[in-house]
């Protein structure tokens, strides 16, 4: 077994300022997405040119952490903001959402793709392969806050914490929500697709990774398993990730699906 290596999620503090690990891995991964999409906005098709990349980023920042937070209080935290109503306020305390971040994103992006001509699924497609960086470096946030942490385990890379010897589910998420993902979109996307391939490719392969690996994560313990004695939120909202991002696979590569292509165009 591993030791938990106890890291103090507190960087610095200047007074009552305090500048956190968590929020750090946000900032690294918006860089990120900044640096990435500076890439992709020079490739030919590209919806967005190198000057709009700033907007760009700006929209996907207010929809990653208005939807992000907005949907841990809604899917995760309701017993919390029953007792505290100031609870949606306090990011630094963590508490992020995916499945409320992605549809925050998606928002942002019909705004910001009705100022430029484009459709949502044509901006989606140049976001996608921009986020799961900042996915991984937010879980990698979750293991410095000593949260979200798996079942009890006997395998050799699990973490001792509290006395239990756990699974460490965050860094399940990293590996494959992150990095495995973003190798995925960023080899997937470095070719010309159908409309809204990327899109479904993003869909698909995280609500498969985020599926799985709750099978190994315990679940919000104000929630526990939903049904059968298994079924956990996080899967509830990441099964019609799965099917959604099969579907328009299967339309991106149609007819129907080439048609779209050149609509957006």
């Amino acid at each position: 077994m591993l030791i938990y290596p106890e890291i103090d999620p507190v960087i610095f503090s200047i007074g009552p300022v305090a500048v956190r690990w968590y929020g750090m891995m946000y900032v690294i991964g918006f860089v990120l997405a900044w640096w990435l999409a500076r890439i992709r906005s020079r490739r030919s098709g590209s919806p967005i040119t190198p000057q709009q990349v700033d907007d760009l980023v700006f929209y996907a920042m207010l929809g990653v952490i208005l939807g992000g937070r907005l949907g841990y209080v809604v899917f995760y935290g309701w017993s919390a903001f029953s007792e505290d109503l100031l609870y949606p306020f306090k990011i630094w305390e963590g508490g992020m959402s995916f499945h409320g971040g992605l549809v925050g994103v998606m928002l942002a992006m019909w705004l910001y793709g009705r100022r430029l001509g484009h459709s949502m699924l044509r901006m989606t497609d140049f976001v996608a392969p921009l986020v799961p960086l900042g996915l991984g470096f937010g879980r990698i946030g979750n293991f410095i806050n000593g949260e979200l942490w798996g079942k009890p385990t006997d395998v050799p890379w699990g973490f001792l914490y509290k006395g239990e010897v756990l699974h460490p589910s965050q860094l399940y998420e990293a590996i494959l929500e992150g990095f495995v993902l973003f190798a995925i979109l960023w080899f997937y996307s470095s070719k010309p697709r159908p409309y809204m391939a990327v899109s479904a490719m993003f869909l698909f392969w995280y609500g498969a990774f985020r599926f799985f690996v709750e099978f190994y994560r315990v679940p919000d313990e104000d929630l526990g398993y939903l049904f059968f004695g298994w079924v956990t939120m996080g899967q509830i909202l990441s099964a019609p990730m799965i099917v959604a991002g099969l579907v328009m696979l299967f339309l991106a590569y149609s007819n129907r699906g080439a048609k779209g292509r050149e609509a957006a165009a």
